[in-house]
C-alpha cells in the first residue's frame, strides 16, 4: 500500500484549509470503505484528511425535525431510544449493516458518500425522503437526498464540499415501515434490498414511499411503484402489479454475487413479503 500523509482537524474550518493546501486530499470519515480501495489501489490520494475529530459533525438531535450528523457512527444510530421510536426503519437497516466492529467505525455520512448502490443506509433516508446539509467555505445547501447519488463512487460533492447534516422529518402517525435484505451469507453486501414506508388507512394506501439497493447504479426510489400502489386498495392482484412493474424498472447488473435476473427475481420476492407485511400490521 502506498504510503500518505494523514491529518486530523478540530474544525471544518481547519479541513477546509488543509483542503487547499492539498487539493488532491481526500475527506475520510470512518474509513471502513476508503481503506479498502487503498489496499486494494483503486485509490492512491497523497493526503487523507480525517473528519473524525470535528465534534459539530457528531451527534444525534430527535425533534419535530430531527438531525443526525454525518460522522455519527451506524452503531449510535442502531442504539439510539429516541430514533428507534420515531424512525425504526433507520434503526433496522443500521442494524443490517455489516458486523458490530463495522458498525462501531463505520459513519452514516461514508456509507451515503461512498455512494455504492448497495448502500444499506441509503434506501431508509431515500423513503424518509431525508435532506442533506451540505458545506463548503462559500456557504452551505440544502438538498434531498437522492440527488448525492451521480453513480457507482460519484456524488453531488464538490471538490472542498462536506456533508454536515442528515435532516428527518416527522412521519405521519398511520405510518409504517420495513427493510429487508437479501445476501449470499451473513454480513455480506445485498445481492437486493429494499426499504418500504406506507401511510394507509385500513387497507388503502395513502402514501408509499419504496427504495432498491444494489438493483441499478445508485441506490434507487421506485417511483413508478409508489405511484401504482397510491391511493389504492393493497390487494393480491395490486402487489403482483407492484412486482411486475419493480422487476422492468430497474437496471441490475449481472457480477460475482449474483445475475441481473437473479436479482430481479429477489427484488420481486423482498417487494411482496414487504406489502404483505405491512398490509397485515395494524
Amino acid at each position: 500500500m502506498k504510503r500518505f500523509q494523514y491529518f486530523k482537524p478540530q474544525s471544518l474550518h481547519k479541513a477546509w484549509r488543509l483542503k487547499r493546501e492539498w487539493p488532491d486530499a481526500l475527506f475520510i470519515a470512518g474509513g471502513t470503505d476508503l481503506m479498502v480501495q487503498i489496499k486494494n489501489r483503486e485509490l492512491s490520494p497523497p493526503v487523507l484528511i480525517s473528519l473524525r475529530s470535528i465534534a459539530e459533525l457528531i451527534g444525534i438531535e430527535a425533534g419535530q425535525t430531527s438531525r443526525i450528523g454525518a460522522l455519527t457512527t451506524i452503531s449510535d444510530i442502531s442504539q439510539h431510544p429516541e430514533l428507534a421510536q420515531k424512525f425504526p426503519l433507520l434503526q433496522e437497516a443500521a442494524r443490517n449493516l455489516g458486523s458490530f466492529q463495522i458498525r462501531n467505525v463505520a459513519t452514516i455520512g461514508g456509507n451515503l458518500c461512498n455512494c455504492s448502490p448497495s448502500a444499506d443506509m441509503a434506501l431508509p433516508l431515500l423513503v424518509l425522503e431525508a435532506k442533506l446539509k451540505l458545506q463548503r467555505p462559500q456557504g452551505t445547501r440544502l438538498i434531498p437526498v437522492e440527488e448525492l447519488f451521480k453513480g457507482p463512487g460519484k456524488t453531488c460533492l464538490s471538490l472542498d464540499e462536506i456533508l454536515t447534516d442528515i435532516l428527518l422529518t416527522q412521519l405521519g402517525q398511520n405510518s409504517k415501515s420495513i427493510f429487508l435484505k437479501k445476501g449470499r451469507v451473513k454480513m455480506d453486501l445485498a445481492i437486493a434490498s429494499l426499504a418500504v414506508m406506507l401511510e394507509t388507512e385500513g387497507k388503502k394506501c395513502l402514501k408509499a414511499r419504496l427504495a432498491a439497493g444494489s438493483v441499478a447504479p445508485v441506490p434507487l426510489r421506485l417511483k413508478e411503484v409508489e405511484a401504482l400502489l397510491e391511493g389504492k386498495l393493497l390487494t393480491k392482484d395490486l402487489i403482483e402489479k407492484a412486482q411486475e412493474l419493480a422487476m422492468k424498472v430497474i437496471t441490475p447488473i449481472s457480477d460475482i454475487r449474483a445475475s441481473r435476473q437473479y436479482r430481479r427475481q429477489i427484488l420481486a420476492v423482498l417487494i411482496k413479503r414487504a406489502l404483505e407485511k405491512l398490509n397485515s400490521s395494524h
